[in-house]
């Protein structure tokens, strides 16, 4: 079946009456008789009508929508913090267009954003991830465009409203849990070594180890593209090149399932022998074998703090440059 957008000019036409009159009944005005308000009414309930929204947000100068452009949905982080931005902004009353990125570094920041500029959103949320320069291609194409505009993730900005979970401190977290544990010959499995992520994570593990006066040994860590494939082929090749390792931070819990899987099948005993702790709190980490310790990221109040950062800024409020969220320790059984 196809279905045809009913316009104010067909109602009015039905009803006898002016296109002006329609529309002040679709807007509660006051200045129409009962009978003709009635008469339209039943018009426009029966043909299905309903009044443009962009041509309304024209009118007023505001749109009460929301652009977001996103990248990696396919991992869980991403995909879990657009679902706070969502939900967050339905609640506040926005609509959210989407862009989601094949590549988070993109050549042409100007032609990302003017798309959702021609969609009148009242202002857009970059939740791409920091790599390399990235963000600062986008901040200066913003600054440019004049809407408001916050970032999920990344370095702090004078410039601009940064929204982030305190990476570094959850690397710390790892850190000090599993040499707390015990553990003193520790290796570390990263993500993607040039997300802002991985060396924030990898900065807090290694001021742990330098607080305790433990070394850093460069050979005991390695580098994954955070799926659990990555993870199990580091573990597999870390602990197959240094069997002393006997306490590992794995960047994320999609790579620490992995790792758990390769332990398993090189005889080691988890955490007798060998503790891992993962990255995120993923609703699997629970049901691994076994259960995963993890730093546990809330990425729905991410996705909340930049809606509400951003609806401060389009309501010409202040908003700080930088909101920093806390991670925290979930211990389970692979520590």
């Amino acid at each position: 079946m196809t279905y045809r957008r009913v316009t104010i000019v067909e109602i009015a036409k039905e009803a006898g009456v002016s296109a002006q009159t329609v529309s002040r009944v679709v807007n509660g005005h006051v200045s129409v008789s009962e009978e003709t308000r009635q008469r339209i009414q039943e018009i426009i309930d029966r043909r299905g009508y309903h009044p443009s929204r962009l041509a309304r947000s024209l009118l007023r100068g505001h749109s009460n929508a929301i652009g977001v452009v996103s990248f990696g949905l396919g991992l869980y982080g991403p995909s879990q913090t657009l679902a706070g931005i969502v939900r967050d902004a339905d609640a506040q009353g926005y609509s959210v267009l989407p862009i989601v990125l094949n590549d988070p570094q993109p050549s042409q920041p100007d032609r990302i954003l003017g798309q959702l500029i021609e969609f009148h959103v009242d202002g857009i949320i970059w939740a791409v991830p920091q790599i390399g320069p990235n963000h600062d291609w986008v901040e200066e194409t913003a600054a440019r465009l004049d809407v408001p505009m916050v970032f999920i993730t990344g370095e702090a900005h004078e410039q601009a409203t940064v929204v982030r979970v305190d990476n570094r401190a959850g690397g710390r977290l790892a850190a000090d849990h599993l040499i707390a544990s015990g553990k003193r010959i520790l290796g570390l499995i990263t993500g993607e070594p040039d997300w802002w992520e991985t060396q924030e994570r990898t900065r807090g593990w290694t001021e742990a180890l330098q607080a305790r006066g433990l070394p850093i040994r460069a050979e005991l860590m390695r580098a994954g593209d955070w799926s659990a494939a990555a993870g199990e082929c580091a573990m597999r090749e870390l602990l197959q090149s240094h069997p002393d390792v006997d306490g590992v931070f794995v960047g994320n819990d999609s790579m620490a399932v992995g790792a758990l899987k390769a332990v398993r099948e090189l005889g080691r005993q988890i955490p007798e022998e060998l503790g891992i702790v993962g990255f995120d709190d993923i609703p699997e980490a629970a049901y691994a074998h076994p259960a995963l310790t993890t730093v546990h990221q809330d990425l729905h109040q991410l996705g909340s703090q930049a809606v509400a950062a951003l609806n401060s800024l389009i309501r010409g409020a202040p908003s700080p440059s930088s909101i920093l969220i806390q991670p925290r320790l979930v211990v389970r059984n692979s520590t």
